[in-house]
């Protein structure tokens, strides 16, 4: 109920998640502006697709933590209590991020050893897929929350984008050792203080330029340079695009001709880039899939998230996530107490 064009847009994308998989679905929210657009579908009516009622919303200018602790009959609020009571095993919306990213902490709560969830997403690279993280949940993180992040994003590249052992970085103003700042540098010295592990790379510093070459697999920062990050590149894709073909517009025949032969391949360009092919961006660190929308989603990007909740909630990924984290737990306890240097000790 929470997005731009809900729950027109939710309905649609429920209806085209169910023609595409097995799964089923429970729309929470207004019953009575929910059904007209079932009505407007075919699969409306499927047996696989059922309503859970509520009139309270949580609205993209409420504030995130007082609206999860006091609209308790809100949509968003009861997706994640029935995701706690087992009823469902992942929760989808472009609703409130910022009241999503409270639903996970105060609701659901964090996997063993996560100490701060974190919304991850995927970039196209020359190479292949880059993960980031985190993209805004988390604006001023500690180092060793920020450490954390590295090696949740690391497990995430290894059973999502299946790369062995991902090359993981951490983004900063250039490549040396005393660039960015104190957070970034306390941060450096954890991973680096990590040596060799098992299962990730740490390649030290990287720079944003860096992310889209396809040399890192995963890259971490905090949720404010991440989120401007995500932003600046949606923007820069939607320019190119549209300056694209208004230089094709206004030229002869000949370049109208030759942008017609490409056409095929600036659709696969478009779809490399188009958010909506992977629907969202998960929350991880909470212990149930959470996928996070962008509010101004389409039906297809919200299929698409949907299924992809499916795939996570198969995975596997967060016993590998509490795993990996657990691992290094005596190192963000000694980071913790003030002890940076308790990395390099262990």
């Amino acid at each position: 109920m929470g997005s731009d064009g809900g729950p027109q847009v939710e309905v649609a994308g429920a209806v085209e998640a169910l023609a595409a998989s097995g799964l089923h679905i429970v729309l929470v929210g207004n019953e009575a502006q929910i059904t007209p657009h079932l009505r407007a579908n075919a699969e409306g009516a499927s047996e696989r697709l059922t309503i859970r009622h509520t009139t309270e919303v949580i609205t993209m200018d409420d504030a995130p933590s007082i609206a999860v602790k006091k609209k308790k009959q809100s949509s968003m609020r009861l997706c994640f209590d029935m995701a706690k009571a087992g009823e469902v095993d992942a929760v989808v919306s472009a609703g409130n991020s910022g009241a999503m990213m409270a639903c996970g902490l105060f609701v659901l709560g964090r996997l063993a050893g996560v100490d701060r969830p974190a919304i991850i997403t995927t970039f196209p690279t020359i190479k292949g897929e880059c993960a980031l993280l985190d993209m805004g949940a988390n604006v001023q993180p500690k180092p060793q929350v920020l450490a954390q992040f590295g090696v949740m994003g690391a497990v995430y590249a290894r059973l999502q984008h299946k790369k062995s052992r991902p090359r993981v970085g951490l983004l900063s103003n250039g490549s040396e050792a005393h660039k960015g700042t104190t957070l970034t540098r306390e941060t450096h010295a954890l991973l680096a203080g990590l040596g060799s592990p098992e299962g990730f790379e740490y390649v030290g510093y990287v720079e944003g330029r860096d992310i889209f070459r396809g040399d890192v697999d995963v890259v971490a920062t905090d949720g404010f340079t991440g989120n401007v990050l995500l932003k600046g590149c949606e923007g820069v894709v939607e320019a190119v695009f549209k300056m694209v073909r208004s230089e094709v517009m206004s030229s002869g025949p000949l370049v109208k001709f030759g942008a017609l032969l490409m056409k095929p391949a600036l659709r696969r360009l478009k779809r490399k880039t188009d958010y909506a092919e992977t629907g969202g961006a998960p929350l991880l660190g909470v212990s149930r899939v959470v996928m996070i929308c962008h509010g101004g989603s389409r039906p297809k990007a919200i299929k698409n998230a949907i299924l992809q909740a499916e795939g996570f909630a198969q995975s596997g990924l967060n016993d590998a996530l509490t795993t990996d984290v657990q691992r290094f737990s005596s190192i963000w306890d000694a980071a913790a107490a003030g002890n940076p240097t308790g990395a390099e000790a262990s």
